[in-house]
């Protein structure tokens, strides 16, 4: 008995770690022979602010009810994202989701989160805290968070890419500070 109350706790300390942010509810009607009966969609980001994110969708009656199972799936749905020097990230990268597409950027230090509506909820929840990003297609929040997780999966960190091709980290930073020279001596 005792260990189930310690794990309760456990669980209670992780859930606190995670910040969790509304992006969307909708409300939706079904005409029944009495009326209408509404139901609410709730579409929740949730994360540590440390490289970790998930999105939860859910359905209920009650708005309280439908946040909550939102956030429960969210919970379920975290993949980490790494991150350069905690605060951006790596290199520029694409996603997409039906008629939703992303175009996510790394930005300098002091630029803040320059992205719109649900993807700002994205970023604020990774705990990125300069980046540039744009949708375009469609204003759906569901797409767009579909399509910024999207881009988000394939970011990859030079460790990760020095690992696969075994060199060393140096090698690989050092190749993309000269790539990014010759792009600059090429367009003056």
């Amino acid at each position: 008995m005792a260990r189930e109350g310690r794990d309760r706790g456990d669980r209670d300390d992780r859930d606190s770690e995670f910040v969790d942010k509304l992006v969307h509810i909708n409300r939706v009607a079904k005409v029944v022979k009495g009326g209408r009966r509404f139901g609410f969609a709730a579409l929740v980001v949730v994360g540590d602010q440390r490289g970790r994110v998930g999105f939860g969708h859910g359905k209920a009656r009650e708005v309280p009810e439908a946040i909550r199972k939102a956030t429960e799936e969210a919970k379920k749905s975290l993949i980490r994202v790494p991150l350069k020097d905690g605060r951006t990230l790596h290199h520029d990268s694409f996603g997409h989701h039906g008629a939703g597409k992303v175009v996510v950027r790394p930005a300098p230090a002091g630029t803040g989160i320059i992205a719109g509506g649900p993807m700002r909820a994205v970023f604020e929840a990774l705990g990125v805290g300069d980046v540039v990003a744009k949708s375009i297609g469609t204003s759906n929040p569901y797409n767009m968070v579909r399509a910024t997780f999207d881009a988000l999966k394939l970011q990859q960190s030079p460790r990760l890419v020095a690992q696969r091709r075994g060199r060393s980290v140096a090698e690989i930073i050092s190749r993309r500070e000269g790539q990014k020279g010759a792009a600059e001596t090429a367009g003056a």
